[in-house]
């Protein structure tokens, strides 16, 4: 209708490049997927080549563009060299995904040293290497996004089980996110995060295949549901476009109401 503002047209990305981690399954492969379907040229990375190939395959099929490599997040030199060869093949990158996460689930006490060291090596120093990377151009071009994916697990203290690296680098990705929002908001790049609940993935199929836990988990949880994949793509599309152009440094939480109470 003419005279009122066209929200829709704001959460278009025609014409611009999106590079996602662990684009491979999961959240990871409902960002590209949403990303692409909004005009985005889609780099689609993950560890496992042919999970990566795959979704690219799936957004060709649908009419979108993809493009699949194989990344590993906790590898310094292997981010810098993916992200700078999709910026410069395809001359702009616009928007940032840090999706990939892992998880290891013992007590503090007797937690390893290397399950530690490996979780916080892929979910926080992995994310901080894929944000001063993508960064670096942004601000160059001045312009761009980047949406992190937290946890509610970075927001409280957890004792839903016990995950002491998790919960750290999801905590640590929480202050990350604010931290480059600040120093990067006057140069024209937005920097959020995502804060999902207990999510319908891989990583927590051993938890939902727990009865017990998963009847503890739901219990705090006021929707009484795990969520489902598909239920991020609304509130990465948001952060990732024109719609929320005013919107840094905000982590978003869809969690069914667990912080809620």
């Amino acid at each position: 209708m003419a005279g009122l503002v066209n929200v829709f047209e704001k959460f278009r990305l025609a014409g611009e490049v999106a590079f996602i981690t662990g684009a491979g399954s999961g959240i990871g492969r409902v960002a590209a997927l949403t990303l692409a379907e909004a005009g985005a040229r889609v780099a689609v990375t993950d560890i496992d080549l042919a999970k990566a190939e795959a979704v690219a395959a799936e957004i060709a099929a649908a009419g979108g563009r993809a493009e699949a490599s194989q990344l590993d997040v906790a590898s310094e030199n292997g981010i810098g060299a993916a992200i700078g060869r999709i910026a410069d093949s395809l001359g702009r990158l616009d928007v940032l995904v840090n999706n990939v996460g892992i998880s290891a689930i013992a007590p503090s006490e007797t937690f390893r040293s290397e399950d530690w060291r490996r979780v916080i090596d892929v979910n926080l120093s992995g994310t901080f290497f894929a944000c001063r990377e993508a960064g670096r151009r942004m601000l160059a071009a001045g312009s761009g996004r980047i949406i992190n994916v937290a946890s509610v697990m970075g927001l409280s203290g957890g004792g839903l089980y016990p995950t002491p690296a998790y919960a750290a680098s999801k905590g640590a990705i929480v202050n990350l996110t604010r931290e480059l929002a600040a120093e990067w908001a006057g140069r024209g790049v937005r920097v959020n995060a995502i804060a999902p609940g207990l999510v319908v993935t891989a990583m927590t199929a051993g938890m939902r295949a727990n009865q017990a836990l998963t009847e503890k988990i739901l219990d705090r949880t006021p929707m009484k549901r795990f969520a489902e994949p598909e239920e991020m793509a609304g509130g990465i599309l948001y952060l990732a476009s024109a719609a929320s152009s005013m919107v840094t440094g905000h982590i978003l939480v869809i969690d069914g109401g667990i912080l809620a109470i």
